[in-house]
């Protein structure tokens, strides 16, 4: 099952808290953040020139915007940002006044952005998820998070899919895509005997989900109708966070990782924590990420 996939390095740079891989098939390129330190990398697989944008906050989320750059998810509310300009202009802060930060977040189908908050000291259930509509007005759609993580639509946009990392469930709602509306919370798959915590996922063509497990060295891929493990992919580092598909033909796996919180000794044992992966010609066809529209 695992020796099909063989991970390979993107390059050397080094994250403390990689997250959030963005494919910009326009550009040829794979887009991922640094976290901690406020870092928006951006990597083009055809001249290999890597660039870093630093945003003076941390960064939890990036969205592709209609208009072009990006709608993220910051360390002090939401936001615009121009990596070619060097800009960042927030628009809203729903939790000013919080020892929050916004953490994963995607565009659904319609346009909207959906993202949401955890505490900064990863204090259980003092998070929100949040739907920002094209006209910029917000609307918190679920209450006491931890970290708010692991967003994902099936193909005909009827379900959306949530992670709340402690908890160790993949989450289902039923998803009204006119209306942005969420109902019908249940469990799909139960994660709470696996090694790790469910981070970050991503969705394929055929519907299934592709789950970065944080201390359990590996990303997985499972069918959320039955709740069943499919395939799986072994890392050299503990803490996967997240993961996107990319490539000419979406089927390469990008997958970020963190170096946070390492002792010398474990950092001594996985000298690649923190770096960039990539697993090529899955087989597999991800899906591309939907843009902002406003």
């Amino acid at each position: 099952m695992n020796g099909e996939f063989q991970p390979e390095i993107v390059l050397d740079h080094i994250c403390k808290l990689g997250e959030g891989p963005v494919w910009d098939a326009a550009g040829n390129s794979i887009l991922w953040l640094d976290i901690l330190q406020g870092e928006i990398h951006q990597f083009n697989i055809n001249t290999k020139q890597h660039s870093i944008f630093t945003a003076g906050e941390m960064v939890g989320c990036i969205a592709p915007r209609e208009q072009g750059g990006f709608v993220a998810g910051l360390e002090y509310g939401i936001g615009f940002i121009d990596t070619e300009k060097k800009e960042v202009k927030h628009f809203i802060h729903p939790e000013e006044g919080l020892n929050n930060r916004f953490n994963d977040g995607k565009a659904d189908a319609a346009g909207r952005f959906w993202t949401g908050s955890m505490s900064k000291t990863e204090e259980e259930n003092k998070g929100n998820f949040y739907m920002v509509d094209t006209d910029l007005s917000i609307h918190k759609k679920i209450e006491n998070v931890s970290i708010s993580n692991g967003l994902a639509w099936n193909t005909d946009n009827t379900i959306l899919y949530y992670i709340n990392t402690p908890i160790n469930y993949v989450f289902a709602f039923d998803f009204n895509m006119e209306t942005g509306e969420i109902n019908n919370q249940r469990v799909v798959v139960d994660l709470t005997h696996e090694k790790g915590f469910a981070d970050g996922m991503t969705i394929d063509e055929e519907g299934m989900l592709w789950i970065a497990f944080y201390d359990g060295w590996r990303v997985a891929r499972y069918n959320p109708v039955t709740g069943d493990l499919l395939q799986q992919i072994d890392l050299p580092v503990a803490n996967a966070t997240c993961c996107t598909f990319g490539g000419t033909d979406f089927t390469d796996l990008y997958i970020t990782t963190a170096s946070k919180g390492m002792s010398k000794e474990a950092l001594a044992q996985q000298p690649h924590a923190g770096k960039l992966f990539v697993v090529k010609n899955t087989g597999i066809k991800g899906t591309p990420a939907q843009k902002f529209k406003a």
